[in-house]
Parts: structure tokens; sequence; C-alpha cells
């Protein structure tokens, strides 16, 4: 299979990891530059975590993020060249299956990968694991969005396998896959943010609480033995790996948020020190 690489087109190569980059920075940049730059003292009182990371910090995201976008590049084309040697069960027309299969589709692929990645995060916290692979992760105690692709090599691979095991069982139009990327990656930036941004009482709704918050992600790489999840609350809660305080926690964001919205930016810089 590696070898057919060599017949696929340059363009194709530099248009596959072109569009990894650019959708990274595009989404994480977007984020970063609207909550810690443009409007950093506006969404100050929304910080999970009251301070900002070191830039040394940020800029071993990107360099971690970049090597990742090398392998998933690596991955998603050897992917493309088994769907053209019909390996796969990707297929052209949207009318081959219809419709609503296509938008089913991208749904399925959504709580299969919020499966998988539940389940490969928790494998990756088993101490062997973790300190060979997922440690590099978690340097990132207070993430940034430039966080999203912040993997070592092997934790990059494990991430992107959901390509390949989507492409291999279940049909797929090229376009819902692209629609399920982006948002995979959309829901990934919002888990990095480091700032709260869903509405109070949102983590406790009897509804909404079955959805992931950027709190539940943040004190994962805090506290790193609990909050497992990715999009949805689903598997945390099923086997219990939420972390107890996580509802209170969530709660004390939006209070101070609450809180800051009423302060002048005098009383803010106070606070901030």
């Amino acid at each position: 299979m590696i070898a057919e690489i060599t017949t696929t087109k340059a363009g194709e190569i530099v248009r596959v990891l072109f569009s990894i980059v650019a959708r990274y920075f595009l989404i994480a940049g977007i984020f970063y530059f609207v909550f810690y730059i443009w409007k950093k003292r506006k969404f100050w009182y929304a910080k999970i975590q009251q301070r900002y990371p070191e830039n040394k910090h940020i800029i071993r995201e990107i360099g971690y993020s970049m090597l990742s976008v090398l392998i998933f590049g690596a991955i998603i084309i050897l992917t493309i060249v088994a769907g053209q040697k019909g390996y796969t069960r990707v297929y052209a027309r949207i009318d081959q299956y219809g419709y609503f299969y296509f938008f089913f589709s991208i749904i399925l692929m959504i709580f299969l990968h919020d499966a998988y990645f539940y389940w490969t995060h928790r494998a990756m916290h088993w101490k062997p694991l973790f300190r060979i692979a997922h440690k590099t992760h978690h340097l990132s105690i207070n993430p940034t969005p430039f966080a999203a692709y912040a993997f070592h090599p092997i934790e990059a691979v494990i991430e992107v396998g959901i390509i390949p095991l989507i492409a291999f069982t279940m049909p797929y139009h090229p376009l819902a896959l692209v629609i399920f990327t982006i948002y995979s990656l959309l829901l990934n930036v919002l888990g990095h943010l480091g700032f709260e941004i869903f509405p109070k009482g949102f983590a406790s709704h009897r509804l909404f609480k079955w959805h992931n918050t950027s709190t539940h992600h943040n004190m994962h790489h805090r506290l790193t033995r609990c909050n497992y999840g990715l999009y949805f609350n689903i598997w945390d809660r099923l086997m219990k790996t939420n972390h107890p305080e996580y509802e209170k926690s969530f709660d004390e964001v939006i209070e101070k948020r609450e809180q800051g919205k009423l302060m002048s930016d005098t009383e803010l810089e106070k606070i901030r020190g």
C-alpha cells in the first residue's frame, strides 16, 4: 500500500496536507485571536484557569500539531489510495445512498468517533502507554486552542485511526467525511479553548448535560485521571469517570463569568494583577 503513494499525484498529497494545516490554523487561530488577543480583556472573566500559558507552551503546541498533521496526512493519503483501489466503502454520488443516509452517516461518524476516542483515550492513560505517548499532550496543563493536535507521534496515529476505521467499515461520501472532520476539529478546539462559552446550567441540565463543555476537558488536562470524553458526556457518565466536582466546577466558572460581566475594566485589571 505504501508503494501505491508513488502513483498518487503530488498535487493530491499537497492538497491533503494543505487542507489539514489550513483548517487547523483557521479554526484554532480564529478562536485564539478572539479570546487571547482581540477580546482578551472582555473574555477574561470566562477564563477557566485564571492565568495565561507562556508563549513557549503555545509554540510547543503548534510544533507538535504540525508533526501530527504530517502523520494525519500520511494515513489519509493511504486511505485515499485504498479507496481508489476499491478497498474502502467510499462512494462518489450522493444519490447512490440518498440524502437521508448522507446526513445520517455524519451523525454515525460522530457517535462512532466519540466511543472510539473515549476508549482509546482511557487506554492511553494506562501508565506505560501514558509515559510513552499521551504525556506529551498533557504538557498542556492550561491548554490553548492550538493544543487540539498537540500529540506525540504514537498518539497522532491512534487519533487519526478513526478515518480508516470509518472508511473500511461503513459506506461514506467524501463530503460527509469532510464535514465530520471539520466538526471534530471545531469541538476539539472548543475543548482546549480555556474559556467557558456554554450557558448557565448547561452541565446539569437533564438534556444538555450529555454534551461536553470546555470546563470538562480543561479539568482533564489539569487533573488527568477523569473526564475522558470528547463530544458527549455519555461514556463518562456510564463508566462513572466524570470528576465528582465537574458540575460544581462548571457552575463556579459560570458564576465568575457572570460576576465579571458586571465589573469595570479597572476592576478586572486589579483581579488579573
